[in-house]
C-alpha cells in the first residue's frame, strides 16, 4: 500500500510538472519544454522550468531553490536530463552532484544525443531512475519537438477563418473582416509563438498581409512566401519590410534570376525549393525549415497551400475561427482545397478538439488524427 501511495504521489507531482513545462511555449524551441519539482514525500522544496532557449534548464532552477535540501530528495521531471555539453552543461551532473536519490522521468529524449544516455548516467551513478510516469501527457506536450527530431519537419498548424458557408472571402476576393477582433487577437498571439508564417503567392497578392504579431510575441516569425516564379510584387508589404523582419520566398529551380535578384536586392532571402512536382517542392521547404530547428509553422492560406499540405498529411493543428455570416457564391474561395479524400472514412480528424465562443466567432481549435492505412 505504501508503494501505492508513492507512486500516486509522483504522478501527482508530476502533473505539476507538466503544468510547469508548459511555461515555455513559445520560448525555448527548438529546445523541448521540461519542467521539474524536487520533493521530499508530499513536500516540493524546489521547482522549475525550462524558461528561453540558451537558459538554465528546469532542472538546474529546481536545483537551486532546493539547495541543500535537495540531497537525499527525490526529482520528478517531465524529460530525460540532458548528459552532453550543449547551451548548457549536463544537468545528470548537476543531479548527481545535488545528491539527488531518485529520479522519476516521464520519457526519454530522443535527441540523439541524450536518448537514454542520461538515464544510464545517473544509474551508472548509484541514482535509481523511474521512467514513463505520464509518458502519453508528456509526449503530446513536446509533439512539435518529437516530430522535428524524429521527421526532421517541423509542426505544421493551419489557421483559417471562415463565415457559417465555408468562405474564406466574397466572390471577388475580400475577406477583411470575416473574424471579429478577438479572434484576430488570439492569431496575433499564434503569430508571436511560432517560428515561421507561411503563405502562398495568391494570399499574399490579394491580401497584402503584413504577417508580424501585434503587440509583438516572444519569437519574430519568419514570414515565407511560396512564390515559384519569385513574382511577388515589389510593393507588397511583405517586400518592403524584409530588412525590418525576415522574409523568405521559396521560389522553385525555375525562377527567373532576374526574378530572384529583385527580391534579394530587396532583403528578402530567396530559397530554391528542388522538385519536379509542387508537393516535392513543398516538402523540400518542410525540410529546409526544420534543418533551420523551427519547430513551430502557422499556415494562413491559401486553400491550395493548405490542402496540399493535408493532402500530404503534414498538417498536425488547425486552428478555425467561424464567422456568423454567409456569403455564399460558388465562386468564392474556401479554406482547404488540394485533392481531398474520395471516403468519409479516410478524413483526418481533430482529437478531442476544443469549442469556444469568442466573440461573435466560434473558435474551434485541435490537433489533427488520421485514420490507420
Amino acid at each position: 500500500m505504501a508503494l501505492m501511495d508513492e507512486i500516486d504521489l509522483e504522478v501527482w507531482h508530476m502533473r505539476r510538472a507538466l503544468e510547469l513545462a508548459a511555461e515555455g511555449l513559445g520560448r525555448v524551441e527548438p529546445n523541448p519544454m521540461v519542467g521539474c519539482v524536487i520533493v521530499r514525500g508530499a513536500e516540493i522544496i524546489g521547482e522549475g522550468w525550462h524558461r528561453q532557449f540558451g537558459g538554465p534548464h528546469a532542472e538546474i532552477e529546481a536545483l537551486r531553490l532546493a539547495g541543500p535540501r535537495a540531497a537525499g530528495a527525490t526529482m520528478i521531471v517531465t524529460l530525460e536530463p540532458c548528459c552532453h555539453h550543449g547551451k548548457t552543461p549536463p544537468c545528470a551532473d548537476a543531479v548527481i552532484a545535488a545528491g539527488i536519490r531518485r529520479v522519476v522521468v516521464a520519457q526519454r529524449d530522443p535527441f540523439p544525443q541524450v536518448d537514454g544516455g542520461g538515464i544510464a548516467w545517473l544509474e551508472a551513478a548509484g541514482v535509481e531512475v523511474r521512467s514513463g510516469v505520464l509518458e502519453d501527457d508528456a509526449r503530446r506536450l513536446n509533439a512539435p519537438y518529437l516530430k522535428l527530431i524524429e521527421t526532421g519537419r517541423p509542426w505544421v498548424i493551419a489557421k483559417w477563418a471562415m463565415t457559417l458557408c465555408g468562405k474564406t472571402a466574397t466572390r471577388t476576393g475580400r475577406s477583411r473582416w470575416i473574424s471579429c477582433e478577438a479572434s484576430r487577437e488570439i492569431v496575433h498571439a499564434l503569430r508571436g509563438r511560432v517560428d515561421a508564417i507561411l503563405v502562398g503567392r495568391g494570399t499574399a497578392l490579394a491580401d497584402d498581409p503584413l504577417l508580424l504579431a501585434q503587440p509583438p510575441g516572444p519569437r519574430t516569425a519568419l514570414r515565407v512566401v511560396l512564390d515559384s516564379r519569385a513574382t511577388l510584387p515589389s510593393n507588397l508589404q511583405l517586400v518592403r519590410t524584409a530588412r525590418d523582419a525576415p522574409v523568405l520566398i521559396a521560389a522553385g529551380p525555375d525562377a527567373p534570376a532576374p526574378a530572384t535578384a529583385r527580391l534579394s536586392q530587396s532583403g528578402c532571402e530567396v530559397f530554391v525549393c528542388d522538385g519536379a512536382t509542387r508537393e516535392e517542392r513543398l516538402d523540400a521547404l518542410l525540410i529546409e525549415l526544420g534543418r533551420r530547428r523551427m519547430t513551430n509553422v502557422l499556415v494562413e492560406g491559401g486553400g491550395q497551400l493548405v490542402g496540399s499540405l493535408l493532402d500530404a498529411g503534414q498538417i498536425d493543428e488547425v486552428h478555425a475561427f467561424i464567422a456568423p455570416k454567409l456569403f455564399g457564391s460558388a465562386e468564392a474561395p474556401s479554406p482547404v482545397a488540394g485533392a481531398g479524400v474520395a471516403e468519409v472514412a479516410a478524413a483526418a480528424a481533430l482529437d478531442e478538439p476544443t469549442i469556444r465562443q469568442v466573440g461573435s466567432d466560434v473558435y474551434v481549435f485541435g490537433r489533427t488524427v488520421r485514420p490507420a492505412s
